[in-house]
């Protein structure tokens, strides 16, 4: 076997080896990497509503509550949880795999009561008034998801229409009834913020980037590897070949070749000079006995 060949053998093993292993450290990293980017705008989204929520209720809602009255009717627009239903309406637009929701234990409207595993987060953050966020997966009939949720107070602005039916508007009263909705204390936690979102959302980030991020390492082998193949061939290949060559002419009894060059201080060059050396010495020795 060709000795360019064995070294090439062994650059393809090492350089496979180091892929194997590259590849399968960055795949964790990437899928942890993309799973808290999944996160963060699950963050912002939530800070979104958030915000929207504090904006309805310090700006909104004291311009509507007394047309409400003049006109003796009920405007969504006033409630902050509308108002944040609505925003995300919009986000989901554009980012259509998050679903947002706030999970209420007791609702006024019914479309917000929790599920069985949102009134176990809800409750998680009852049991530990000091947890501020729940992060988790869960299987659903349409795949693996993955949620984050933070916890909702009672604040006092909310017992203007939370705490007892008499002291809700009768507007509101007629369009939700007085089942529901009522009894909340100031400083309760009554509901989460969860916003949903498949789990094959972070996985497809990071299969896109492994593939990229493979292609560009096996790129970079295959240069390496030619580039390592050059530089082989000009500082071992060439002076062993021109090496090996003159071995053969003189175990043929030719002694007037070309001394080979030398090039360096390494241990090709101190071979190639020692391999001089002894050519030089055997030529000698052959005149000497001809003589």
């Amino acid at each position: 076997m060709k000795l360019l060949l064995k070294f090439n053998l062994m650059f393809v093993l090492v350089f496979g080896l180091g892929l194997i292993a590259t590849g399968y450290a960055a795949r964790q990293f990437l899928r942890n990497n993309a799973r808290e980017r999944v996160l963060q705008e699950a963050r912002l989204m939530m800070e979104t509503t958030a915000s929207t929520r504090t904006y309805t209720a310090k700006q909104i809602k004291p311009l509507l509550t007394p047309r409400e009255k003049q006109e003796n009717t009920f405007f969504p627009q006033t409630v902050p949880a509308y108002s944040a239903g609505q925003i995300f309406g919009y986000l989901h637009s554009k980012f259509p795999d998050y679903t947002y929701k706030e999970a209420t234990l007791n609702p006024t409207n019914l479309v917000n009561r929790a599920t069985d595993w949102e009134t176990d987060v809800v409750e998680s953050f009852r049991n530990d008034r000091k947890r501020q966020e729940i992060i988790g997966e869960r299987d659903t009939p349409t795949g693996r998801t993955l949620f984050l949720a933070k916890p909702m107070k009672a604040t006092p602005p909310c017992l203007e229409c939370h705490s007892t039916p008499a002291a809700a508007p009768p507007a509101m009263i007629r369009s939700y009834g007085s089942n529901n909705g009522f009894g909340w204390k100031v400083d309760e936690i009554i509901a989460a913020q969860i916003v949903t979102v498949p789990m094959s959302v972070p996985t497809q980030i990071a299969d896109r980037a492994f593939a990229d991020l493979m292609l560009w390492l096996a790129a970079i082998s295959v240069i390496s590897l030619i580039l390592l193949n050059l530089a082989l061939i000009v500082t071992v290949i060439q002076p062993v070949s021109r090496m090996a060559a003159a071995a053969d002419a003189i175990s043929k009894g030719n002694l007037e070749i070309v001394e080979v060059p030398v090039k360096g201080k390494d241990e090709i060059a101190v071979l190639a000079d020692s391999f001089n050396r002894l050519t030089r010495s055997l030529s000698k020795a052959m005149k000497m006995l001809e003589e």
